[in-house]
Order: C-alpha cells, then sequence, then structure tokens
C-alpha cells in the first residue's frame, strides 16, 4: 500500500457559503477529491443499504444473474465483466456491483430499474424502499454540492439547475463487492484497476476497509499512489471527467483505483451526472484568450455512452 493521503474535509453544513465554495475550490484544484462531513445523512441509513446490500451479493450467483445489467444499465453485473484499464487487467477487475438508476420519477425512470429477492415479498419491499430512499437523500446532498461548485467556479449558485444539468438528471448508485477470497490468478489484481470517473461528481461511502488509492499527477510516470484512509460518517468526493472538460481542466479528474488486498469489502458509489440533453462546453470563468477552450461542445448523453461502450465492450 501507499503513503496515506491527508485530504480536504469540507463540511457542507457550515452556514458561510463563500468560504464552503472556496474551501471546495482548492481541494478541486490540488487534488480532485474531498471528505463530505455534516451531510445530514444518518449512520443508521447507511447501515441499512450496507446491510441490504451484503444481503444481495451473498445469494447464488444463478439468482444474482437473474436482475444481469441490461442494456440500460441496471441490474447485477459479475466478477471481471468489467476493465477500467485493460493495460493492467486484461481478465477484468475483481468486484461485482448492482446499479440503480433514476428514481424519483416513476412514470419515467424507475421502470427501468431492475430489483432483486423477487421470490420474496417481504424482502424485496425493504430492499427497494432502502435503496430509493438513499437515492433521494444522496442526491439532494449531491445537488448541494453542486451548487458550491458553481460558487466556486465564479458562476451563479444555481447555474448547473439553469443549464438543465439537474433536470432528471442521470443520477445512479452503485453497489460494489469486491471479495475477500483471492484465486492465484488474482493475487497483484485490482478490484478496480485505474480510472478517472465519467461524469460529473461521484459520492462514495465506504465500509472502512483500506484499499483505495488515487495518483494525483495521472500524467507523470512513474506514478505515485496514495491510500485514502477511512473517516466515519464522511463522503469521499471526487471529481469526474465531464466536469473537468467543462472546466476547461482546471478541475481535475484524479486517477484511481482499489486494491485487492484479500479483505472483503463493500462500498456505495453515488454517480451524479447531467440530463443526457444538457450540452456540456467550457465554462466562461475557465475559459481566456491565453487558455481557450480545449474540447468541442457535446452532448452529456452521448458522451457517457460512448464512455461506457469502451469499458463493457
Amino acid at each position: 500500500m501507499g503513503e496515506t493521503l491527508n485530504l480536504p474535509s469540507i463540511d457542507i453544513s457550515s452556514p458561510d457559503r463563500i468560504s464552503t465554495a472556496k474551501s471546495i475550490r482548492e481541494a478541486c484544484l490540488d487534488y480532485g477529491f474531498f471528505f463530505l462531513v455534516n451531510h445530514g445523512i444518518e449512520e443508521e441509513i447507511f447501515k441499512r443499504v450496507f446491510d441490504e446490500s451484503r444481503n444481495f451479493f451473498s445469494l447464488p450467483l444463478q439468482e444474482k444473474m437473474k436482475v444481469a445489467r441490461n442494456k440500460e444499465h441496471r441490474g447485477y453485473t459479475p466478477l471481471y465483466a468489467e476493465t477500467l484499464d485493460p493495460s493492467t487487467q486484461p481478465k477484468g477487475d475483481f468486484k461485482e456491483s448492482f446499479y440503480i438508476g433514476p428514481v424519483e420519477d416513476a412514470t419515467q425512470h424507475n421502470n427501468l430499474n431492475q430489483w432483486p429477492l423477487e421470490g420474496n415479498s417481504r424482502n424485496v419491499a425493504s430492499w427497494r424502499a432502502t435503496m430509493e430512499s438513499y437515492y433521494l437523500r444522496v442526491l439532494a446532498v449531491g445537488k448541494e454540492i453542486l451548487s458550491l461548485i458553481a460558487l466556486a467556479l465564479n458562476l451563479e449558485e444555481g447555474f448547473f439547475e439553469k443549464v438543465g444539468a439537474l433536470h432528471k438528471p442521470m443520477a445512479f448508485v452503485r453497489l460494489l463487492h469486491y471479495p475477500g477470497e483471492l484465486d492465484v490468478s488474482d493475487i497483484g489484481s485490482y478490484g478496480s484497476s485505474a480510472h478517472s470517473d465519467y461524469g460529473m461528481v461521484t459520492l462514495l461511502a465506504t465500509d472502512g476497509v483500506r484499499g483505495l488509492q488515487i495518483c494525483r499527477e495521472k500524467e507523470n510516470q512513474p506514478q505515485v499512489w496514495e491510500d485514502v484512509p477511512h473517516v466515519n460518517g464522511a463522503f469521499i468526493v471526487n471529481i469526474g471527467d465531464m466536469l473537468e472538460r467543462w472546466t476547461n481542466c482546471l478541475f481535475r479528474s484524479t486517477l484511481h483505483r482499489v486494491m485487492a488486498i484479500g479483505q472483503e469489502r463493500y462500498s456505495v458509489a453515488f454517480f451524479l451526472d447531467p440530463n443526457s440533453e444538457c450540452m456540456v462546453e467550457c465554462l466562461e470563468s475557465c475559459c481566456t484568450e491565453t487558455s481557450p477552450a480545449r474540447f468541442p461542445p457535446i452532448r452529456s448523453g452521448d458522451y457517457l455512452q460512448e464512455r461506457l461502450r469502451i469499458t463493457y465492450s
């Protein structure tokens, strides 16, 4: 494992929003990662989500495959199905996962989701209610983060709302399980190989088991990896490639990975991405004559679909 990293800690409950936005700006410039504390989500909610996640991943494989990931990226993904860095992990990443898409509008999005444990009406009701409640609570936190990021970029607080990014955003919960028992071929491999996230921001909750590392200077060789510690009750927040593109590379999307260490590990990621029709183009506050736009405008949905196609090809 690498050196332990001392990430900034952002208190989202602070009434001084300008100071909080300044702290987020510094974190996004220097790390692309930060801890988020005092976000208002109770420990009991995290406990229920992790308990339900363990319940699902403990099922036999044939049961989990009944809700295999569909073309809308909802459902179960087995071990080795995803390869984030084929150069280091040609066999596939040593993790399994479960995707849950937008739940706030049952008439449009929610029917695309798949729900496990259908054979037990009590269990499936509890499982689904837990995940939907968690989704909506974290979505509210994510929107608050983006309003502070807008301030950090010298934009109006409601900028991302005004451009349509947060009108029915493409937000996903992803339950993740990294098995503890390694085959000989898995020793020295990665639960998640090196990658940067694709979208705007990610909020990650972990169970306290080590393994997450980041590389702050992704262009440098050799790469230097640092361990991200666990902070009880805190989200680990990181910037995605789409926000890096939106900010003309001012804010960084940072490489990260999860080591396979022979110890079982659970985490829950929340990916907050814009409405699929939202145009992503260089922000005026991030573009000057000496630093012109590096990327052409692109629809959020087109960008994300291409990134997912490559990941699961």
